[in-house]
This record gives structure tokens, sequence and C-alpha cells, in this order.
């Protein structure tokens, strides 16, 4: 039995690490959006436990040694905002007014979509927190009665598709400024939104550290209010 233990811990583990590797490998072979390395890794373990009909548990069982090292790299995000904390004194109130706008419209958008689509309230409620950090979303969801597992999954490919098109998104809309470039993809993205900021550079990455946590406040806030709305 320890054996096993021991070779699925292994093989999640290095599943996970090379699934990743090659996605960097790809992405800077093929420099598109699609070649992200995160989306890449993905679709590689998937293909390899569904093509070698493994169990996912198995597999699951090795990966989630690596979800540990989440808590101290979230811990780690402070330390680019504090060497960016002159710059986010000196634009604290326009720092602020995009964070309250970025909750905004996450929660309007997902209100409308509802009211478009017809979801019942707890189908509402599960997407209202799909913006922010899965720890702090799956919260929210539970208390206000959605399906949490559900919640988690639409968390994901939230910050997902803001590493992915996120960038392509600022361009699109000529968004220069720095700082607003790190509060829309850390209010919009979390924390996998906030990788692709550390790539465009230290004050993009430092303001979407301090989003990720100001917008999971905002929106345990605004989520109970606009619960009621539906």
């Amino acid at each position: 039995m320890r054996e096993l233990l021991t070779t699925s811990t292994f093989f999640g583990v290095m599943v996970s690490i090379l699934a990743y590797e090659f996605g960097l490998a790809l992405k800077k072979r093929f420099p598109v959006a699609l070649c992200n390395p995160l989306l890449v890794s993905i679709v590689v373990v998937i293909v390899i436990l569904a093509g070698f009909d493994i169990d996912y548990e198995a597999y699951e069982s090795g990966a989630k040694l690596l979800g540990y090292l989440l808590t101290p790299a979230t811990v780690c995000l402070a330390v680019p905002l504090y060497e960016q904390l002159s710059l986010l004194k000196k634009h604290v109130a326009a720092i602020m007014a995009g964070l309250v706008s970025g909750v905004l419209t996450s929660l309007v958008s997902i209100f409308a979509m509802a009211v478009i689509f017809g979801l019942n309230h707890e189908q509402y409620v599960t997407l209202l927190p799909k913006s922010i950090t899965t720890a702090i979303g799956m919260g929210i969801s539970e208390e206000l009665g959605g399906i949490v597992t559900v919640t988690v999954a639409v968390i994901i490919v939230t910050g997902i598709l803001g590493n992915v098109i996120g960038e392509q998104v600022l361009r699109v809309f000529r968004i220069e400024e720095r700082i607003a470039k790190g509060v829309a993809l850390g209010s919009a993205s979390h924390a996998i939104g906030t990788a692709k900021a550390m790539e465009l550079g230290e004050i993009e990455g430092a303001m979407s550290s301090l989003s990720i946590a100001v917008a999971g406040l905002l929106t345990v806030i605004g989520a109970s209010v606009f619960a009621q709305f539906l």
C-alpha cells in the first residue's frame, strides 16, 4: 500500500510538472494566446488520464501536493506590492475606483446573464463569485446556497480566460497605464490572471496582487447584496 501511494504521488507531481514544462516550451515556439502554458498543461493532463484510462483519484492524490504550495505562493505576492508601496499610496483613489468598478461589473454582468438565460437563484449565486480567488469564492457560494463544485470550476475557467486573453483585451481597448492593467487582471481573473500580470511587469504584478485581496472582500459584500435581486 505504501509503495502504491508513493508511486501515485510521484506520478501526479511528475505529470503536472512535465505538462506545464511542455506548455512553456510550446509557448516559446509558438507565441500565441492559445499556447498559454497553463491551458496547455490542463489539456495535456486530461489527454494523458483519458488516453491511458488512469483513475483521477490516483492522479489527484499526488497532484494535490502541488496545491499546498498555493498558500505560500499567494503570500509571496505581497513582496512586489510592498516594493511598489509608494506608488500605491500616490494612486490609492484611482486604484480603489478601479477595483470597485471591476467588482460591480462582474456582479452586474452575472445578474444580467441570469435574467437573460432564466437562471434560478441557486444557479445565479453559484456564478456570482466567478472572478475572485477560490478560497473566498467557495465560502460565498456555500453561504448563499450555490453549488460549490460548479463555483470552483467557473472560477478556474475565469482565471484561465483572463490569463489567456487578458493581454489581448487590454491591447484592443488601448489600455496602456500599467496600474490599470494590473487592477484589471487581478480584479477580473484573480491569482491566475495575476500570473499574467507578473509577466507584464513589476507594477502590473503588484497592483494585481492587491486586487486579489481587495476584490475578494468587496465581492463578499457585493454578492450578499446582489443575491437578493433574484
